[in-house]
C-alpha cells in the first residue's frame, strides 16, 4: 500500500523582479497606474515528477540547491499546491521542513506545542498526554515557557522534530533542519525514525 503518490507533478512560481530607478513620487505612481507592458516570467521548480512510496520506505532525495528537493517535500506536505498533477498522501503528515516554521515566536515553547499538535491533528487531550515526553525528548524542560524568540537554533530544532515525532505521523517529512542539531540529539532523532520505520 502506497504512504506518498505523485503523479505528473509539475510546480512553477512566477519570478520577482525587483525594480529600481523609481525615484519620485510621481514616478513610481504612474508606473502602478500604468502597469508593466512586459509578460509575466516563470521558473518552473519540478516538471513532471511521478513517484511512489510505499508504507514502511524510508525515501532520501538528494541533488544540488534549487533542483527542487524543497519545493517537493513542501508539495507532499500540503504547504504548497502543484501547479499541474496529482499528490495522494495516506494518513497523518508531520513535516518538519525549515527552522522555526509553524512556531510563533512571542509565544511560549509550551503554547507552540499546543498549537502544532492542534495544526497536526492532535485533540488538546492528546497534547496533554503527550506533552511531557515532547518537552522531554527536546531536553528543553527548562526553557518550556520561555519565549521561543529566545530559543537558538539548536532548540528550534530540538523542539520543531520532537513535536513532529509525538504526533504519530504516518509521513514523517524531515528537510535539512536536522543539519543545525549537535551531534547526540541528531544521532536521537536518526534512532527516532529508524523506530518509525522498523514499524512500518
Amino acid at each position: 500500500m502506497a504512504a506518498v503518490v505523485l503523479e505528473n507533478v509539475s510546480k512553477r512560481f512566477r519570478k520577482v523582479v525587483l525594480r529600481t530607478g523609481y525615484t519620485t513620487l510621481k514616478s513610481t505612481l504612474t508606473h502602478l497606474f500604468t502597469g508593466d507592458s512586459r509578460p509575466a516570467e516563470y521558473v518552473e521548480a519540478l516538471r513532471d515528477v511521478s513517484l511512489t512510496v510505499p508504507r514502511g520506505t524510508t525515501l532520501g532525495i538528494i541533488g544540488r540547491n534549487g533542483s527542487g528537493k524543497s519545493t517537493l517535500v513542501r508539495i507532499i506536505a500540503g504547504i504548497y499546491w502543484p501547479s499541474t498533477g496529482r499528490v495522494m498522501t495516506e494518513g497523518r503528515v508531520s513535516a518538519l521542513i525549515e527552522l522555526g516554521a509553524g512556531f510563533h515566536p512571542e509565544f511560549s515553547g509550551r503554547e507552540n506545542i499546543y498549537i502544532n499538535g492542534i495544526i497536526l491533528g492532535l485533540s488538546k487531550a492528546e497534547i496533554r498526554r503527550r506533552f511531557d515526553d515532547i518537552v522531554g525528548f527536546a531536553g528543553l524542560e527548562e526553557f518550556i515557557d520561555s519565549p521561543v524568540r529566545t530559543y537558538s537554533s539548536g532548540m528550534y530544532m530540538r523542539l520543531g522534530f520532537s513535536v513532529a515525532v509525538h504526533v504519530d505521523p504516518d509521513i514523517l517529512l524531515v528537510d535539512e533542519v536536522l543539519a543545525v542539531g549537535d551531534e547526540a540529539f541528531v544521532r536521537k532523532c536518526l534512532e527516532k525514525m529508524d523506530d518509525f520505520r522498523k514499524q512500518g
